[in-house]
């Protein structure tokens, strides 16, 4: 086979090891099938891939990532846990516009840093980081992210950080939104020690009409 042949053919193979992948792809995986740097940044030249996050690229010709920022902090961050404003966002219980990706990680890890998106990180310690995580698809990435009823809880918890009107519109959204899940909510409250906060706020709710389990 001639060289031009073998180029192509080794493109055509680095494409289906994509598809394999789901479309997306790092550098480092290819390397490790024995791409060369050259072969994966030849596809990128061609516009056959494009760039996600650091090190990772997937096929043009996917759909438009709805979700370009989430994807990036997931993708750079993956034990990190989406959390307070953005996850209030995930879960549409606020009016309020995450102006950062805010990512929580255990105690000991490295807060997370990126210059774009722009991330906040938060140490959350035990119990406090590993209860309440659900993992979500975006784009074909898993995201970690807290429940609506574990980042309440934070939402308390960091109230003087991001205002206490922010956590009680939270509140109130959840309420409206969601099933209303006063158990659940104290469970969490006692996990980050916000309970004695909670309690009353979680009382004076309790006492409208809404779905309770």
């Amino acid at each position: 086979m001639s060289d031009s042949g073998s180029a192509r053919s080794s493109r055509a193979q680095l494409q289906t090891l994509f598809r394999q992948h789901g479309g997306q792809l790092r550098l480092s995986e290819a390397l490790a099938r024995g791409y060369s740097r050259y072969q994966f940044y030849q596809l990128r030249d061609e516009g056959l891939i494009e760039p996600v996050s650091r090190g990772l690229y997937r096929l043009a010709d996917l759909p438009p990532i709805e979700n370009p920022d989430l994807v990036a902090a997931a993708t750079r961050f993956p034990q990190a846990v989406l959390c307070l404003i953005s996850a209030l966002d995930w879960h549409c219980i606020t009016t309020q516009i995450p102006h950062q990706v805010h990512l929580a990680v255990e105690r000991d890890a490295r807060l997370p840093v990126l210059d774009y998106p722009p991330v906040a990180g938060y140490r959350f310690s035990g119990r406090a980081f590993s209860e309440g995580i659900e993992q979500v698809d975006v784009d074909g990435i898993t995201l970690n992210v807290y429940s609506p009823e574990k980042t309440l809880a934070d939402c308390f918890k960091f109230r003087n950080r991001i205002g206490m009107d922010v956590v009680l519109e939270a509140l109130e959204l959840y309420r409206t939104r969601k099933t209303f899940r006063p158990g659940k909510l104290m469970e969490y409250a006692r996990v980050c020690r916000v309970a004695n906060v909670m309690a009353p706020y979680l009382e004076a709710k309790r006492e409208m009409p809404v779905k309770v389990l």
